[in-house]
């Protein structure tokens, strides 16, 4: 790993603690209790992409939270410079994340086949 990579992947960590305790100071009831899942800097840590939970919201709350996302992504950044000293924070882009979804989707596939295959119940 380089020294690059090693850096990138401090940053997202930081980010991954810091922004849901911005989001928490803030006023808005539909962006506070957002949990950010994953955060993917670009190579020169300048644009990150943030990867939030979207459980219990229909697809209308999703970009309505989104829009508002947008809205205060400057109030972000200057969370984030204060809070670890930074001269200057990635421009952040926000996502609801679906892996949670595709993972449970793969593991109810994963139920179904071993049920399904009785070689591996005879050798149990």
């Amino acid at each position: 790993m380089t020294n690059e990579q090693i850096k990138r992947k401090r940053v997202e960590s930081v980010l991954r603690e810091i922004l849901p305790e911005a989001l928490s100071g803030l006023s808005d009831s539909r962006i506070n209790s957002l949990l950010v899942t994953e955060v993917v800097c670009s190579k020169g840590r300048s644009n990150a992409k943030v990867y939030l939970d979207k459980a219990f919201m229909d697809e209308q709350e999703q970009n309505e939270a989104l829009r508002q996302l947008r809205k205060v992504g400057a109030y972000l950044q200057n969370h984030c410079k204060q809070s670890e000293g930074w001269f200057k924070a990635p421009i952040f882009t926000f996502e609801f994340d679906d892996q949670l979804a595709h993972q449970t989707k793969m593991d109810n596939l994963f139920k179904k086949i071993s049920q399904k295959n009785p070689i591996d119940k005879m050798e149990q």
